[in-house]
């Protein structure tokens, strides 16, 4: 298991913003276990602190975007990917300016600050979310496309076409964590020539420049053209190069846009506040379906904590235990058995089925015209599946019945009805001393917890 991370000591980084065009200086500062990753705006009344968090996504334009009350932040990806690489998990980023710093337009020197600051594990562990069979998520506002498929680690790949000439289709893929440093956030952000004097009369890209992003020809673009841009970026001479790129510095990768790619899904996922041990296969990626992914996968995320622990009910495995190895060992008769197999049994915990039918004689008056299993025979039949467990763990199990001493922290979270299979989980919270078992009992129905509750017993000779 990975435990969570925060940084040994303070550091900060100054640099303009690459939409704003202002200087701004940011500084990370260790936090405490829990704590999250948080942004603090120093500049403003009161300096708002706030979580760095789905809920706060204000904008995709061009980067992303969190805005707290009156307070924003552009510009985070980066610096999100860069923590979500190195498994920071409890950080303050400080920053007295609207706008992260986009530094080279990678997040390498954010990487290169957190490493040199030293990053400390603490005892506590990450919250991971497993991804437990193959999901296929589609944006269709940009016509995104996203599988998830199980995996040993955190594997991404990422699949780019701009159905333009100077960029063909670009694949880039990071299959191991450690090769983010070196693979993945020297990769720097990019645009294309044909967008540029959009983006400037929107009040974007006002900190762009050559050192700091890679501009794309896009289409052919005369001497004058380039002339003219070359001054706006305080250049004396600006060509195209072979591969169809406006700068002065080579490539650093051949695929560095999908590259760039890869660190903007890390960055955006970091946002989901969670680890993930699952491979992603991105084509057409981007901030906003990017995001559109993170919630569905919090979404699953919680479904998956909810459900942790949920047995699996394979319908074609056979019973451990049938209805006639049952009856042997438990007096209980019709109406009243309410255990129909066993599919699981170790030491400390078992595993049995209910499958409800409108046949129970207990419908014709819970209820008429509605029928509804009773909560009380619900804790009945966690009671008969962990007193089949505590009797097969006597060297005598057919000598001995099981009598109720308590009944704690009940409670009741889904209605129970006809045509329900319930998959009945007992746990022991302690190991049997003098006869008496106390066990944790827990009700799935599908995908839900229908019941649970503590439940204490004393068996005793016949």
């Amino acid at each position: 298991m990975e435990h969570r991370k925060t940084i040994e000591k303070p550091f900060s980084l100054t640099g303009k913003g690459l939409h704003t065009g202002s200087v701004s200086t940011v500084t990370f500062q260790p936090a405490e276990v829990n704590f999250g990753v948080r942004f603090q705006r120093i500049d403003l009344e009161g300096q708002p602190e706030f979580q760095a968090d789905l809920r706060y996504v204000s904008s995709t334009k061009r980067g992303t975007t969190l805005t707290f009350q009156e307070a924003s932040v552009r510009t985070i990806e980066h610096t999100m990917s860069a923590l979500f690489a190195l498994g920071i998990d409890d950080i303050l980023i400080q920053l007295d300016g609207p706008e992260m710093p986009i530094l080279d337009g990678s997040s390498v020197q954010i990487v290169d600050a957190l490493q040199s600051a030293g990053i400390v594990a603490r005892e506590n562990e990450k919250e991971v979310l497993e991804i437990e069979e193959t999901i296929v998520f589609k944006y269709e506002e940009t016509d995104s496309e996203y599988i998830l498929m199980p995996a040993e680690g955190f594997a991404v790949q990422a699949l780019i076409n701009f159905n333009k000439s100077a960029v063909q289709e670009q694949f880039a893929e990071l299959n191991k964590m450690e090769d983010y440093i070196t693979e993945i956030a020297p990769a720097r952000t990019f645009g294309f020539f044909s967008e540029i004097e959009s983006l400037f009369q929107r009040g974007l890209a006002l900190g762009g420049d050559l050192s700091n992003a890679i501009v794309v020809a896009d289409r052919q673009i005369d001497q004058a053209e380039l002339n003219e841009f070359a001054k706006k970026m305080g250049l004396e001479k600006l060509e195209v190069s072979r591969e169809g790129i406006l700068n002065n510095t080579p490539l650093r990768f051949r695929n560095e846009l999908a590259r760039h790619k890869v660190l903007d899904i890390l960055g955006d996922l970091g946002l989901f506040g969670v680890r993930i041990k699952g491979k992603i296969i991105a084509k057409k990626p981007g901030h906003e379906p990017n995001l559109a992914l993170a919630k569905m996968l919090l979404d699953l995320f919680r479904k998956q904590k909810k459900l942790k622990g949920k047995p699996k009910y394979d319908l074609a495995k056979p019973a451990l235990l049938d209805i006639n190895d049952i009856a042997a060992l438990l007096p209980h008769r019709y109406p009243f058995l309410l255990v129909d197999k066993i599919i699981e049994m170790t030491d400390t915990y078992i595993v049995g089925i209910k499958n409800v039918t409108f046949n129970e004689n207990y419908f014709t008056g819970h209820f008429p015209e509605n029928p509804v299993m009773p909560g009380v025979l619900q804790i009945e039949a966690m009671a008969q599946v962990g007193g089949i467990l505590a009797l097969k763990l006597q060297e005598d199990p057919l000598g001995w019945d099981t009598y109720f001493l308590k009944i704690d922290k009940v409670k009741f979270k889904q209605k129970v009805l006809p045509g329900d299979s319930l998959v009945i989980k007992l746990e022991m919270m302690e190991p049997i001393r003098r006869g008496i078992v106390h066990m944790w009992g827990t009700i799935y129905c599908g995908d839900n917890v229908v019941s649970e509750g503590e439940l204490m017993a004393q068996i005793v000779k016949r």
